[in-house]
C-alpha cells in the first residue's frame, strides 16, 4: 500500500531525531505483527508520543493509525497531515463514530494507536485507563500491544521547557510488551486493569534503567521517585481546570 503522506513524514521525523541526537532504546519490537490488525495502547507524557510509538512498527513497514482529538484535524497545518496519514479523529461528543472507524481499520489489518489515559499525564505516572482499547480489541478480535515510552517528557511536555534543539541527545526508551489477547467474553474492566498492570511493569523497568537526573531535570521525574513533577492528585486538579476551558490549544 502506497503512503504518499506517511512515508515522507516518517523520513522527516527520523531526520529530526537524528539532528536532535535522540538516544533511543527500543525493545520488544518483535511483538509488532508483520501483518494483521492490532491495537497499540500507549502511555502519554509527551507531545511527540505519536512519533515515538510508531518507531517499533517501522522495521516491518507498518503504519500506525492513531486516534486523536478532532481539533487536531481542524488545524490548518496538522489537519491535512493527519488525514493524509489515515489517522482517526475522535469527537468526544460522538465517540461512536471514532470507535466504528477504528474497528473498520482493525478489520482491514491496520495497527491502531490508542492513548488509554485520553490526556497527557502531568505527573508522568499512569492515569486511569479508558476502556476503549480493550473494547475495540474484543469487537475486532485483535491483540493489544502494551507500549510504554519514557524520557519523551524531557523533550516536550505540558507546561515545562522543551528541548527540541539540535544535539540535545536526550535518551528515550520505548518498550513493546507481549501481545495481550482479550477474550470475547472477558470482563472489560478486568481486561483494562490487566493492560494497565502490564504497562506499569514495563514502565517501572524503564524508569529504573533510565539515567539518574539531577537539579532542574527533576521536574521530569515523578514525585513517587523523588522528582519534582506534580503528584497524581495535583495533576488531576490541573486536568480538571483544562477540561473547563472554552477553547482548545489547537483552535486558539
Amino acid at each position: 500500500m502506497k503512503e504518499p503522506v506517511y512515508r515522507p513524514v516518517i523520513s522527516a521525523v527520523r531526520a529530526l531525531f537524528f539532528v536532535q541526537g535522540t538516544r533511543f532504546t527500543i525493545t520488544g519490537q518483535e511483538h509488532v505483527p508483520a501483518q494483521g490488525g492490532a491495537i497499540m495502547a500507549i502511555n502519554h507524557t509527551s507531545y511527540l508520543d505519536f512519533m515515538y510509538a510508531g518507531l517499533p512498527a517501522w522495521p516491518n513497514r507498518r503504519y500506525v493509525r492513531f486516534m486523536a482529538k478532532k481539533s487536531v484535524f481542524s488545524h490548518n497545518v496538522t489537519g491535512p497531515l493527519m488525514r493524509g496519514m489515515g489517522h482517526i479523529p475522535v469527537d468526544r461528543h460522538k465517540g461512536g463514530e471514532a470507535f466504528a472507524a477504528a474497528i473498520r481499520a482493525l478489520r482491514a489489518g491496520e495497527i491502531v494507536g490508542v492513548f488509554p489515559e485520553a490526556t497527557m499525564s502531568r505527573s508522568f505516572e499512569l492515569k486511569e485507563f479508558k476502556p476503549g482499547a480493550v473494547k475495540m480489541a474484543q469487537v475486532a478480535g485483535v491483540p493489544v500491544l502494551p507500549v510504554t515510552i519514557w524520557g519523551g517528557q524531557r523533550v516536550w511536555t505540558k507546561n515545562l521547557p522543551k528541548h527540541m534543539r539540535p544535539g540535545s541527545r536526550i535518551p528515550v526508551s520505548i518498550t513493546v510488551g507481549a501481545p495481550l489477547e482479550i477474550a470475547r467474553r472477558e470482563d472489560v474492566n478486568a481486561a483494562n486493569e490487566r493492560l494497565r498492570a502490564a504497562m506499569q511493569v514495563q514502565l517501572d523497568a524503564q524508569q529504573a534503567a533510565y539515567p539518574t537526573l539531577h537539579g532542574e531535570d527533576l521536574r521530569y521525574v515523578p514525585a513517587r521517585l523523588g522528582g519534582l513533577a506534580p503528584t497524581p492528585e495535583q495533576a488531576h486538579a490541573a486536568d480538571h481546570h483544562d477540561m473547563n476551558r472554552t477553547r482548545d490549544e489547537f483552535t486558539g
